[in-house]
């Protein structure tokens, strides 16, 4: 037996012990995969997000000092701010500071990035949350409902209604609500989601109402269409048609084989629906003047506090890393057969 042959033959163990780990460990070695994914795509955000900012015309030090700057004066904004440093000297302050959690101070008040931050994301967490489980849960109750009355007239209506929600914009649903609900046809809610400073949105629960109602309005088709298809799939198949055979009453076949099994598929697009809730809160923040991160970042964008977008749009970025993660856990453990890591 060559020398060769004897080192093949002595690696192969160690590549087997490898790949059984894996199969072992699916959902370890799709966390390790899927972390470290993200944290390379946090990088290269940051990184991105820096370069934007400091790309929008005009001088940071100018925006806070404003016209009646003198040139002394812009000199010694400018060194404090780091604007006099090379861009990887800007960079890495900026990127250390946000790993260490010194974030800076707004260019506008000189508050604190984080006490300026906390609150609106507290606010926004809120109405995702809520938006976010009344939607998915109206969305697969509906769905699993229209499959179950396939081409009857609920399932014909259903269908119309979703097409035409799905190509209304945020804006354009919310300031309907508005006119029906609070301006011109019924005054029925507050037209504007103005919360007083030091509060949240769960004092005031009236003013969550139209906001969250228009993201539900606007996440419902998508959720809604998926769980059809994936129903009308589950009890087409063939389980589900051996157990019709054998005479299990019909709740039974819908609740414990044709649901589970829906279900699975339909966790990626309610994966995708929460990270565009955190998108969509943006517009709809905005409209109603909700204190959230949206209409938090419209603003910092219109002052250019460049501290203040920069975290918040990192922010974003890391929920939606997080979330992701979280929708490729549960479709793993919601399908039994995808929990070979491939």
């Amino acid at each position: 037996m060559s020398i060769e042959e004897i080192g093949v033959r002595g690696k192969a163990p160690d590549r087997d012990v490898g790949l059984s780990w894996m199969s072992r460990h699916p959902m370890v070695a799709l966390l390790l995969r899927r972390g470290g994914i993200g944290v390379v795509t946090l990088v290269i955000v940051s990184i991105i997000v820096f370069a934007a900012t400091e790309v929008l015309p005009g001088n940071a030090a100018y925006a806070v000092l404003g016209h009646t700057a003198t040139p002394v004066r812009l000199h010694a904004m400018e060194v404090q701010l780091h604007l006099n440093e090379g861009l990887l000297a800007q960079y890495w302050s900026w990127f250390s500071g946000l790993i260490t959690g010194h974030l800076g101070n707004s260019l506008v008040n000189s508050q604190s990035v984080w006490s300026l931050v906390e609150p609106r994301l507290i606010n926004s967490g809120v109405l995702v949350a809520t938006s976010g489980v009344i939607g998915i849960l109206a969305g697969v109750l509906l769905g699993a409902y229209a499959a179950l009355r396939r081409d009857k007239w609920f399932d014909h209506i259903s269908s119309v209604v979703l097409l035409a929600i799905t190509s209304l914009p945020e804006f354009v649903v919310a300031i309907t609500l508005i006119i029906v609900f609070a301006t011109v046809v019924t005054h029925l809610l507050p037209a504007v989601s103005i919360y007083p400073p030091g509060t949240y949105a769960w004092n005031d629960p009236k003013l969550l109402v139209l906001p969250v109602v228009t993201l539900v309005i606007v996440i419902i088709p998508y959720i809604m269409r998926m769980m059809r298809g994936a129903m009308i799939e589950a009890l087409e198949s063939d389980y589900v048609q051996m157990a019709r055979l054998e005479g299990i009453k019909s709740w039974k076949i819908v609740l414990i084989h044709a649901l589970p099994n829906a279900i699975a598929p339909t966790i990626q697009v309610i994966g995708l629906t929460v990270l565009y809730l955190a998108g969509g809160i943006v517009i709809v923040e905005d409209v109603f003047n909700f204190p959230g991160v949206g209409q938090g970042l419209v603003s910092a964008v219109s002052n250019r506090d460049i501290p203040v977008i920069q975290f918040m749009v990192f922010i974003l970025a890391a929920l939606y890393v997080v979330v992701n993660i979280i929708t490729d856990v549960i479709a793993l453990l919601a399908s039994p057969r995808r929990r070979l890591v491939r």
